[in-house]
């Protein structure tokens, strides 16, 4: 696998939240004689003995069953102990979700057959802000405290955390809280990881303007997920073959920023090939 991703030319690599404990060997060897180096990994990695498939919202932090959230502590430690094996400098956090219905299906869905400016979609919107609102403060409480002691671990072990964007309503940070969320935990530790499918997504639903929401983090900023969305919700397709304009992204990426492509397994080399081209053709080689 990371043979692969070095002879299409990346001289680093993401290890995401599918990998399994049994590809560890193997991932050092290839670290180890030099054929990829790890820029980053995504919570929780490897997977949790037992779980043999994608599985990064396992544990959250914001649950209210503290068996479940010490768990999902200590798990991240272990994906800590993992990123200073392979030489990786950020974890990618999900930070959890308030326990409610799952709206943002149903509302992709809405969305995606035009009803978006009808009432009924207005109902459910503000159905969904008004549970998740009312719900949050002790699912953020939960969320905080076991980030804050994340900060210190990760800070102790040289690391950055990524704290994500997400695509779903009830997953946290809300859109509204991210610029707050930083007041809590400046410094050089805890910082903002923008995926852009996740974030066009939040427009498309109408809760975020995609750029403006980016320009607003720009000073947290530590690196992206960059992956392009078909209307209304169908991410992880290569950039240019979808909806986000990049172009208009471009005055928020440094060159010290990471920037991960993360595209879905059903895409060609082809697919990768072009869409690599076309962020570089519109960001430059930063």
């Amino acid at each position: 696998m990371l043979q692969e991703i070095r002879d299409l030319g990346f001289e680093y690599a993401e290890l995401s939240h599918g990998i399994r404990l049994s590809l560890v060997p193997g991932i050092m060897d290839a670290v180890d004689a030099g054929v990829i180096k790890i820029t980053t990994l995504h919570n929780f990695c490897p997977l949790p003995i037992g779980v043999t498939h994608a599985a990064p919202n396992v544990y959250k932090f914001t649950s209210t069953d503290s068996r479940e959230r010490d768990k999902a502590f200590r798990q991240t430690l272990q994906t800590f102990d993992f990123a200073n094996r392979c030489g990786a400098k950020l974890v990618v956090l999900h930070m959890g979700a308030i326990e409610m219905r799952d709206y943002t299906d149903k509302l992709v869905d809405l969305v995606g057959a035009g009803q978006k400016d009808t009432p009924k979609y207005r109902r459910l919107c503000a159905e969904a802000e008004e549970k998740r609102e009312s719900r949050k403060e002790r699912h953020l409480e939960y969320a905080y405290e076991i980030l804050r002691r994340l900060e210190a671990e990760a800070a102790g072990r040289g690391l950055m955390l990524g704290v994500e964007n997400r695509e779903a309503v009830e997953e946290i940070p809300f859109e509204s809280d991210f610029p707050f969320f930083f007041f809590d935990f400046g410094g050089d530790t805890v910082k903002y990881w923008h995926d852009t499918g996740h974030a066009q997504i939040k427009e498309n639903l109408g809760f975020i303007q995609h750029t403006m929401h980016l320009e607003s983090l720009a000073a947290e900023l530590a690196g992206f997920h960059i992956h392009d969305v078909e209307f209304p919700g169908r991410d992880h397709r290569a950039p240019g073959k979808g909806m986000i304009d990049f172009a208009a992204l471009k005055p928020f990426v440094k060159p010290e920023h990471i920037k991960v492509l993360e595209l879905s397994p059903s895409l060609s080399v082809e697919d990768l090939r072009a869409g690599w081209a076309h962020i570089r053709s519109l960001w430059g080689d930063e």
